[in-house]
């Protein structure tokens, strides 16, 4: 596995492979590496000739009171654990590589951005996009893998590069979990046992409402009282939103006609914890 730190070489690295007619897959990562994570660098591998991770921590997508400085980092883990993993490169820029000073340029997916955590974190989905456009520019891979965790990142990064015409294949890999039902994160690692135990909440809370579709519930008020109460009953949870919405759009829904995500964010602790699931009547 080869280390590149500055953009030119990585260009330089992708032109040559291009030339070459190689398929690059890159999946991009902010580090602290975990099994979900891992998952993608497999589907990567399979999908290219030659892969790419990139770990970067991105400082536009964090808010000035979210955790970017606290964000949990393990460099030199995460570069022994991809040297096992048949990576090709693994791009590492830094913080002043990407955002040089005199910086002053942003990209923004207007509508998709407005909902969910886009509403509880403004400019959260500003700076996602704006990193993403300088990977592609800067790697130029023919495919990028993403964790359908963050469902709706996955939505914006799809509309990104089809409104700006990036000749990249996104692909979505479904959320991974431990074995208990909780989905796999970086985050994770701010919990501390007892918090770690309560966060099985939002798989219950999903779960509820995946039993309730299956009954025959179609009326989302409904599903969404018994969501609330599944995460009102933990102590340590604090709900920061439920939503039931277009998988599509993210436009709120009523009623389950066909199929409708079902999307919730909850604090416990310090960790902020999403989830989601995809209803289908």
């Amino acid at each position: 596995m080869r280390g590149i730190k500055s953009i030119r070489e990585m260009r330089d690295w992708s032109e040559e492979q291009r030339l070459q007619k190689k398929r690059i897959a890159l999946v991009p990562t902010m580090g602290f590496l975990h099994e979900g994570h891992l998952a993608l660098v497999c589907d990567g591998r399979r999908r290219g000739d030659l892969l790419v991770v990139s770990i970067f921590v991105n400082p536009t997508q964090f808010a000035p009171n979210e955790d970017f400085n606290t964000y949990p980092q393990d460099f030199a883990r995460d570069r022994k654990i991809l040297a096992g993993e048949d990576v090709d490169i693994l791009f590492h820029p830094s913080q002043s590589e990407m955002y040089p000073a005199g910086y002053q340029t942003n990209v923004e997916v207007d509508q998709l951005s407005q909902f969910l955590c886009g509403a509880e974190r403004p400019g959260h989905f500003r700076g996602v996009a704006t990193v993403l456009v300088k990977l592609f520019n800067i790697v130029r891979p023919h495919v990028a893998v993403f964790g359908k965790k963050d469902y709706q990142q996955f939505l914006v990064v799809r509309r990104l590069v089809e409104d700006l015409n990036f000749d990249v294949e996104v692909v979505g890999f479904p959320t991974v979990r431990e074995d208990d039902g909780l989905a796999i994160s970086s985050r994770n690692h701010y919990l501390s046992e007892q918090e770690r135990t309560a966060a099985l909440c939002l798989r219950r809370a999903l779960g509820r409402a995946e039993a309730l579709v299956q009954q025959g519930e179609r009326d989302g008020k409904g599903i969404l009282q018994e969501v609330k109460a599944e995460i009102a009953n933990e102590p340590l949870a604090r709900l920061e939103y439920v939503q039931l919405c277009d998988p599509e759009n993210l436009e709120a829904i009523e009623t389950i006609q066909d199929k409708a995500l079902l999307a919730l964010s909850v604090r416990i602790g310090k960790a902020r914890l999403i989830d989601h699931s995809l209803l289908r009547a």
